[in-house]
């Protein structure tokens, strides 16, 4: 008969074998020295391996003397340098004529004043009623406090406790522990003695003994020109100013029915459950908590530290600096403050100038403008008309007869007894164990029963 694995026989699915590491071959004890390598690819007779042609990294020392002369100090030739011209700046003309600084913004934008809005929004009354609030609330009325008894503790009870004589005894530490006498250790700190050096300071710095004076030309002084306006117009003439042709008319009127808001200025003198419940009561001030008053200590405050009961002063002279004197120039001519850009870019002397309006070319309309527009000619006004609510009204149903609580559940529903899984068991019933294989799989051959002869 077929044997069967342990999650063959499992029919929860919660069990499955122990799996150990995955092996190519079977635990058969037996060394396989052949592999799939060796076997396609055999080994060859005596063939050396083929020499690397690679150079050997061995470095060869020059052994003559070092010439102290280079690439670049054997190649380089100098060129004698030519100071390049100097640009020559042409002379600035300013352009003629005055500029336009009217705008289209400014000529056909017309101001208009704006009132302020009123607020629709109705006063807040506020209506106190006096008195004290009498009511059960629902979680009082529907949850009262059960009667519950205490459970009793199945704690045991402490049997141990701890001796009060203090123990005699000696430890392994104090027998074999010999206390000895440690001995401060030499400082190698050097002494804060300032030590003044015997030989004089040599100042003399790779600067001082190189630097070389030269003197700089004086700077030439150019005249200031004077800025001179431009008396031709300024040609502000856009395509909007030669094709716009603005003609008059009057506002149209609004065509919407006014909106008529139901108010009612009556007072509301129902009552409601909360203006009926509610009862408003008194409730005390907080209870301010006094303040002990500050009594300062007696006695006066020492108040010597210890850096100060420490401290000792040295007498140290100041350092001189050996920063150079700075040899600064004074210059009596003033300073010439003249730039590309305030040469080439003047400052103009701008005015404000008066608009600029064209002359009109279409006469205006001598008849009068008659406002009538299409959405008012085909208007219809009609009345308003509220819509009935469909909506059912929220009553609860009641009714006679009793209730039916058969469902199909409760009627087709069959209990079936739960099975036990067979492999939640050491050895299943009706199955001997045979072997494990080598990836951790127990088998277990099926018990057949025995057939008795008539």
């Amino acid at each position: 008969m077929r044997s069967r694995c342990l999650c063959q026989i499992c029919t929860c699915g919660r069990h499955h074998c122990p799996h150990g590491t995955t092996r190519i071959y079977e635990n058969t004890g037996v060394c396989c020295p052949t592999t799939e390598y060796l076997e396609k690819y055999p080994t060859y007779g005596s063939v050396l391996p083929a020499q690397s042609l690679k150079p050997k990294q061995e470095f060869q020392a020059y052994r003559g003397k070092m010439e102290g002369i280079t690439t670049f100090k054997s190649d380089y030739r100098p060129y004698e340098i030519i100071q390049q011209p100097r640009h020559a700046p042409e002379e600035y003309k300013p352009n003629q004529g005055e500029i336009d600084l009217g705008t289209t913004y400014k000529r056909d934008f017309n101001s208009y004043k704006i009132q302020p809005v009123a607020i629709v929004r109705p006063l807040e009354r506020q209506q106190v009623k006096k008195g004290k609030l009498d009511t059960v609330p629902t979680y009082k009325d529907d949850y009262r406090a059960w009667d519950i008894q205490k459970s009793e503790l199945y704690k045991p009870e402490q049997s141990y406790y701890p001796p009060t004589v203090k123990f005699g005894n000696s430890t392994t530490f104090q027998d074999n522990y010999v206390p000895w006498e440690t001995q401060p250790r030499q400082s190698f700190k050097p002494s804060s003695v300032v030590q003044w050096p015997t030989v004089p300071f040599n100042g003399d710095t790779s600067h001082r003994l190189d630097y070389v004076p030269y003197q700089l030309e004086p700077k030439l002084a150019q005249p200031k020109e004077v800025y001179r306006p431009t008396n031709q117009p300024f040609e502000d003439l856009t395509t909007h100013r030669c094709d716009f042709q603005g003609l008059l008319g009057a506002t149209a009127k609004i065509c919407r029915p006014a909106h008529t808001r139901v108010t009612q200025n009556a007072q509301f003198e129902g009552s409601t459950e909360f203006r009926d419940s509610f009862q408003p009561w008194e409730i005390p001030p907080p209870k301010v908590k006094k303040v002990q008053a500050y009594i300062p200590p007696t006695g006066s405050m020492q108040l010597h530290s210890t850096s100060h009961l420490d401290y000792i002063p040295y007498e140290a002279e100041r350092v001189i600096p050996i920063r150079p004197i700075s040899h600064r120039r004074n210059h009596h001519f003033p300073f010439q403050g003249k730039s590309t850009t305030k040469e080439d870019f003047p400052a103009w002397e701008s005015c404000c100038q008066g608009l600029i309006k064209k002359q009109q070319q279409i006469p205006n309309p001598s008849g009068k403008f008659d406002g009538l527009s299409t959405f008012r000619s085909h208007y219809v006004p009609h009345e308003l008309i509220p819509t009935e609510s469909c909506k059912p009204v929220n009553v609860p149903l009641q009714s006679s007869c009793p209730f039916d609580d058969v469902t199909m559940y409760s009627t087709e529903y069959a209990p079936k007894k739960q099975e036990i899984c067979p492999a939640s068991y050491p050895s299943p019933p009706g199955y001997i164990f045979e072997n494990t294989n080598s990836q951790g799989h127990k088998f277990f051959r099926k018990i057949t029963p025995a057939v008795k002869a008539f």
